[in-house]
């Protein structure tokens, strides 16, 4: 990832934004405790804490959507009231959220003029309306129209719109929300990109991420939420990896990745047999063995094949050839349901659309695979099981709730992938498929799942691993297997289990690593 060319926040110049002493409670509880934070204009400001430090509650508050019980807010020297979303935009602030707001039935022009419509002698002015959207657009560089349908749009296009909004609504202040979760690499790369020009142009952009690599690349200073409370701010020049995750969750993290290549634990006997696997379009005769008590990491680029491989092996997707085996015994699994009748379960990579029911509780999230073992005759739920196998399912993860009825939704991202993964084990499972299983997962959460994945093999589970996160491929595998371009183009185990030798495997480049041939 590129690092950004910049200069540090002069110190002798006035904060755009100033807060005070913010808290907010809901009834007894206390979601921030006298936070403090200053931003610059023209700068990247990186806003940084695991879930449940306070970040979004302190961002609602500058939006509107909360108000805080006290502190103070200052624009430019200035006291405001921010007691909705209208007062914050009315003095230029815009927060871009994790999960856009757009309208996708309506263009992007629409999108954009959404409640600042253009006029002239009262009737809408359409021509005017589109012609400033397109000034905003020819100034990010978009290479789509004003005129095009959001509907038609890339994930990466739409985080644009989003942006081009609030610059229509002269922001002054933006606020970014985890804005690379769903984006690949290079669209990572271009959007980075738009915000060097605009903090160039002299915008002030609050940066919301766990990604400590985006951090290093673009952000000017770092303020620390820890538990609603302010730990402190530090400029770029002072950051170090060590500092950051000491301020963020309390404690050094010197062995993070717990593994420890000499002692590395003795696989079993052969748990799953790929052999020769294709669906017909991006996995092309894949073979692999994955043995009892295995983490086996699954490397490669976006595009790979990776998650059509897991989907594949899942039932989720038609094979069109090739062969699996459990235990050496050839399965036959066209549904989720018979994968896990075979004792295999998949942690999704995307666990909001495809894994959780947001909706419901996190008890109904938990036993949703297990409802069966709780029937009583005549159809009756045994409702005491259910609860018991929540409670304890809370208890093992160590999920962060009030009670076990909360809404799964309202959780944070670490809490919401443990109750996934506490769902999934309620099967016994033999193998454990994990795509991206700490996507959006603050440190602290990430160390526990670390830890968990560990157990798992420990006790005899097969673990495939799907992340494109290097380091922590490289720190949790035995073994890593590397894809390209739908096949599987070699192993690294042991010691050469490096960030180095997976990129060179999976871009063809020169590298270590015992490279296969391609099947035809």
């Amino acid at each position: 990832m590129p690092s950004a060319m910049r200069s540090e926040t002069p110190q002798t110049a006035s904060p755009l934004l100033r807060m005070r002493g913010i808290r907010k409670t809901f009834g007894q509880a206390v979601a921030l405790a006298g936070v403090d934070l200053d931003i610059y204009p023209g700068e990247v400001h990186a806003l940084m804490g695991e879930n449940g430090a306070g970040k979004s509650t302190l961002m609602k508050v500058l939006s509107g959507a909360h108000q805080c019980s006290s502190g103070t807010i200052e624009v430019e020297g200035r006291e405001v009231a921010i007691r909705g979303p209208a007062d914050s935009q009315a003095i230029g602030i815009s927060i871009i959220y994790q999960e856009l707001a757009l309208a996708p039935n309506l263009t992007v022009a629409d999108n954009m003029l959404l409640g600042r419509e253009r006029s002239r002698h009262g009737f809408l002015d359409r021509k005017a309306g589109i012609s400033a959207c397109r000034s905003v657009l020819d100034k990010l560089g978009v290479d789509f129209q004003p005129t095009d349908k959001v509907s038609t749009l890339s994930l990466a296009q739409r985080q644009q719109v989003e942006i081009a909004r609030a610059l229509l609504a002269d922001c002054r202040i933006l606020v970014m929300d985890e804005p690379t979760t769903s984006l690949s690499a290079r669209e990572s790369e271009r959007l980075f990109a738009v915000v060097n020009r605009l903090r160039s142009e002299g915008l002030a952009i609050i940066y919301i991420s766990h990604r400590m690599d985006e951090v290093y690349a673009l952000a000017d200073r770092v303020t620390v939420l820890r538990d609603g409370r302010y730990i402190g701010s530090i400029l770029r020049s002072e950051l170090t990896e060590e500092r950051l995750v000491r301020m963020m969750v309390g404690r050094d993290l010197t062995s993070f990745y717990q593994k420890d290549r000499a002692l590395e634990r003795h696989a079993g006997s052969v748990l799953l047999s790929v052999n020769d696997l294709r669906d017909g379009a991006k996995v092309r005769g894949v073979s692999f063995e994955l043995r009892r008590g295995e983490v086996l990491g699954l490397g490669g680029i976006v595009g790979a094949g990776r998650t059509e491989l897991a989907r594949l092996i899942y039932g989720m997707e038609r094979r069109v050839g090739g062969t699996l085996a459990i235990e050496g015994r050839d399965v036959a699994i066209a549904s989720p349901l018979d994968a896990i009748r075979a004792g295999i379960v998949y942690l999704t990579e995307d666990r909001k659309h495809d894994g959780l029911f947001l909706d419901m509780s996190a008890s109904s999230n938990v036993n949703t695979v297990a409802i069966g073992l709780d029937s009583r005759p005549f159809g009756f739920l045994n409702a005491q099981k259910a609860r018991a196998r929540t409670d304890k399912a809370i208890a093992d993860m160590s999920i962060a709730l009030a009670h076990r009825q909360v809404k799964v939704g309202t959780l944070s991202g670490g809490n919401q992938q443990k109750v996934l993964l506490a769902r999934l084990l309620q099967t016994k499972p033999k193998l454990i498929i994990l795509d991206e299983p700490t996507r959006g997962v603050d440190i602290g959460a990430k160390s526990q799942i670390y830890e968990m994945i560990e157990a798992l093999a420990e006790s005899g589970v097969g673990i495939l691993v799907i992340s494109s996160d290097l380091p922590e491929l490289v720190g949790i595998s035995d073994r890593v297997v590397v894809m390209r371009d739908g096949r599987i183009e070699g192993e690294v185990r042991g010691d050469d289990i490096t960030s180095e030798a997976i990129i060179s495997i999976a871009t063809g480049s020169t590298g270590r690593g015992t490279l296969q041939e391609d099947t035809p």
